[in-house]
């Protein structure tokens, strides 16, 4: 994956990335031709569910909160 640093790009292009709506495309042109989409997205988009039923409700409290901590982690 690669990685963007928005504090490296013009402050007008930073905003219009920061600025997308959750789910909001934004197209990359160059030239007048299409050379990419980006999909903005929120802190996590809705995913369909995968737990066991089974699963007790700790162990999935766990599991949430390590994706919770991890998701932090790389952000900063």
């Amino acid at each position: 994956m690669k990685r963007i640093d928005l504090d490296d790009l013009p402050p007008r292009l930073a905003a219009l990335l920061a600025g997308a709506e959750p789910g909001e495309e934004i197209v990359l042109v160059q030239n007048g031709a299409v050379v990419g989409r980006l999909t903005a997205g929120g802190p996590e988009l809705a995913r369909p569910s995968q737990e066991d039923p089974e699963q007790p409700s700790e162990e999935r409290a766990k599991e949430i909160f390590e994706l919770f901590r991890s998701s932090i982690e790389d952000e900063f």
